[in-house]
């Protein structure tokens, strides 16, 4: 028998946490198992930009070449994780938007982007008064983290009609309505739209005359973009501006959890007190550490000049697949947003949630290959997001999609899974997945 007293959880729980819808991820649907081509949460699919594959025939990896200290995981780590900190000043000191430095000082470190977005709403806004604004269609942990912290959202779209732009006059319009609003996201480039944020429309909204709050730039994908893009060392001009880094993507250490936001001292001066005393592994650090030394940097460059030849032979190749339509927004990340058409598009085809539901599912469940359905997003309609991927992925990719569109008859039903559940149910359990 199970002992509950007066407890009662529906009237014990915060109200906003028993109404939280649960976190979906990439994972949950289609595992790691090595049978699988994942192609659907932006990682890096040449694996982590650190040199430590052997000369062994076997190619086992050397992680000898790494200096964890693993007789010392009995001590807490760093708190305050200077080292570190300094080398990803020294990677980010470009002076391509200032001639000041960023030092450590400026830095706040957190366990991937994801604790650094729940810290600056836990810093900056009041649950149950403040509110956020976001762009969308945009990253989702946004709002999950919004509702965990009882913080309102009021969202401006991006242009969907104009390249999935920002739109400042609007987003200011509404700060200048409502002084409750303490934070702006912003994603550069954008996910799932993959587009750079233009400077002078960030700089628009930094330089609004009454409003009291801060701009949090999110550049997790920053490093597929053309260089100097970056606009991490800006925070040195601006104190209300958070850019947002992480080593998952292009330095291919997802499995690590580290985020890095850039900001001006005194911001990050608050982050850092208010986060738990220990939060950077010290295996995190040291990985970190030796990927952002000059001979694994030099790794993560030779990975990223591969994956944008594959993101190339991908904008040249899908459009060759009948019933691909356009890609949607920009070409700057890991990944591209997809329209797939509800007939070939010389009869006229047009963007088709049902035929972009059809496909992701065929690929999935039929061929291993797993992208991600982004058709009920704003302005994304029909739209599938595939991340780039290897050449020998890439290749199956193009050749598993061509043999299912080619196939696809107007009445096709999607496999038997999908099919327990109408099609509207189908679709949002698709695109809730947060990655």
């Amino acid at each position: 028998m199970v002992h509950r007293g007066a407890f009662c959880l529906e009237t014990c729980a915060r109200p906003n946490i028993l109404a939280l819808q649960p976190y979906r991820c990439a994972r949950d649907d289609y595992k790691d198992d090595g049978t699988n081509i994942l192609l659907d949460a932006n990682e890096n699919a040449y694996g982590p930009s650190l040199g430590l594959q052997s000369e062994k025939p076997n190619g086992l990896i050397d992680s000898s070449k790494l200096n964890i200290d693993l007789l010392g995981l009995n001590r807490y780590p760093d708190p305050h994780q200077a080292e570190l900190k300094q080398h990803l000043c020294n990677f980010r000191n470009r002076h391509n938007h200032t001639t000041k430095d960023l030092t450590p000082e400026n830095l706040f470190v957190g366990v991937g982007s994801d604790e650094i977005i729940d810290a600056v709403l836990r810093c900056f806004c009041t649950p149950g008064q403040d509110k956020i604004l976001t762009c969308p269609p945009t990253y989702g942990m946004y709002a999950v983290s919004a509702q965990v912290n009882d913080v309102e959202i009021v969202r401006v779209p991006l242009d969907a009609a104009g390249g999935f732009q920002l739109q400042p006059e609007a987003i200011n319009a509404a700060l200048s309505s409502d002084p409750l609003i303490k934070l702006v996201y912003i994603t550069s480039p954008g996910n799932p739209t993959a587009n750079l944020i233009s400077k002078s429309d960030i700089q628009k909204i930094l330089e609004h005359p009454t409003w009291n709050g801060v701009v949090v730039l999110d550049e997790a994908y920053i490093d597929f973009s053309p260089d100097g893009a970056s606009l991490a060392e800006w925070v040195a001009e601006w104190t209300n501006l958070i850019v947002m880094q992480t080593l998952s993507k292009a330095f291919g250490l997802a499995g690590i959890r580290l985020g890095a936001a850039f900001t001006s001292p005194e911001v990050a001066h608050l982050l850092n007190n208010l986060k738990a005393p220990y939060n950077i592994s010290s295996p995190t650090s040291a990985i970190a550490i030796a990927a952002l030394q000059p001979e694994n940097l030099a790794v993560m460059k030779s990975n990223r000049e591969k994956i944008l030849k594959q993101r190339l032979r991908m904008l040249k190749e899908l459009p060759q697949i009948s019933r691909i339509g356009r890609f949607l927004g920009g070409t700057d990340s890991n990944f591209l947003l997809v329209e797939i058409l509800d007939k070939p598009r010389i009869y006229g085809g047009r963007p088709s949630n049902e035929s972009a539901m059809a496909l992701y599912a065929a690929l999935a469940e039929t061929k291993g290959v797993v992208v991600r359905f982004r058709g009920k997003e704003l302005g994304c309609e029909g739209c599938l997001r595939m991340t780039v991927g290897t050449a020998d992925e890439v290749t199956r990719l193009l050749a598993e999609t061509r043999s299912i569109l080619d196939d696809m008859k107007s009445d096709y039903k999607q496999s038997d899974r999908c099919d327990e559940k109408s099609e509207k149910e189908s679709e949002e359990d698709a695109n809730g997945v947060i990655a």
